[in-house]
């Protein structure tokens, strides 16, 4: 970590960091004590115990978390745990408690907050627009969102005929609309999608 910040890099990203969340722990207190001043990021699925998250409070700065459906069933179909919506839920929930919405610095980098990504599937399987107003409504437009519509079918996906293809502009749009519409302060999405011409 010491290292990537001497080289300029601007945050410490830790990715799916759980199952070694012990042993990153001890080395940002190492780190920290060293001089680390790189904000923490804690990039995760979402599917996290609340009760894990709060030995974070103080020690992560920027949460980077998934959400990837917002139906149970439908959760369950695609081969996540049918407690993933409400698990996920509440665990960005303590995330916002922890840091807040999302704070940028001068050149638009983040340095604070919580940045919820949004994966757009065909049909909105994984109920985007849901997940929108839920972020909205009980966490407030401070909440930055990254609307993803990069989905690529791959593998299994190509059994479920409802995701065995790309997401098309005419379903992806509207959900970017809908962002805007609900005042979102950050919206980050994929400005090709949203104009089919």
């Amino acid at each position: 970590m010491l290292a990537l910040q001497a080289r300029g890099c601007h945050n410490i990203n830790w990715v799916s960091p759980t199952p070694h969340l012990y042993g990153i722990l001890q080395a940002c207190k190492l780190a920290a004590e060293k001089g680390l001043s790189l904000p923490i990021v804690y990039n995760t699925h979402s599917y996290d115990r609340v009760e894990m998250l709060r030995v974070l409070d103080g020690v992560v700065d920027i949460y980077l978390p998934d959400l990837k459906y917002a139906d149970s069933a439908i959760a369950s179909h695609l081969g996540a745990p049918p407690d993933y919506p409400a698990r996920a839920r509440a665990a960005i929930a303590e995330m916002y408690r922890q840091v807040g919405g999302l704070q940028l610095d001068g050149n638009g980098l983040a340095v604070r907050g919580v940045l919820v990504r949004l994966l757009v599937l065909p049909h909105d399987l994984g109920g985007t627009l849901q997940s929108l107003v839920w972020i909205r409504t009980s966490l407030g437009p401070d909440v930055g969102v990254n609307i993803m519509g990069q989905y690529h079918p791959a593998y299994r996906a190509f059994a479920e005929p409802r995701l065995c293809r790309r997401v098309r502009p005419e379903e992806y749009a509207p959900i970017v609309e809908k962002a805007f519409e609900l005042g979102f302060h950050y919206i980050d999405f994929d400005n090709s999608l949203c104009d089919p011409s």
